[in-house]
């Protein structure tokens, strides 16, 4: 085999509402755009990663269920100031700050009903 995949190299979720989902992003989590990013997309400037909010590729139903069921999307920060700040925003806490395999992590409601994980610190 000539060619390998050598792993992630860019990650976005599919939404409804790309500018709400990004505001979500950027007021809660301090995520700064990227300066460019492909057409119905916003792009934040993440590392090692990129990481993006898109409008919904074709035939993509986002009124199926909960968005990204059975994919664990998690994020690197010190979790515990993160669970505060969201909290204390009203952002619904799906999973308790707790001690896990990475560190500290706890999981929270993103935008459009995305379950995110951020662990660490």
């Amino acid at each position: 085999m000539s060619a390998t995949v050598t792993g992630p190299d860019f990650l976005a979720l599919q939404v409804r509402d790309i500018e709400t989902a990004a505001a979500f992003f950027e007021e809660h989590l301090g995520l700064v755009r990227a300066p460019a990013a492909p057409p119905r997309a916003i792009v934040f400037d993440t590392r090692p990663i990129p990481f993006a909010v898109r409008e919904p590729l074709p035939g993509t139903d986002l009124d199926g269920g909960r968005p990204g069921l059975g994919v664990a999307l998690w994020l690197a920060a010190d979790a515990q100031a993160v669970h505060d700040r969201l909290a204390a925003a009203g952002v619904p806490i799906l999973v308790p700050p707790q001690d896990g395999p990475f560190g500290r992590m706890f999981t929270f409601t993103g935008p459009e009903g995305y379950a995110l994980t951020v662990h660490g610190g």
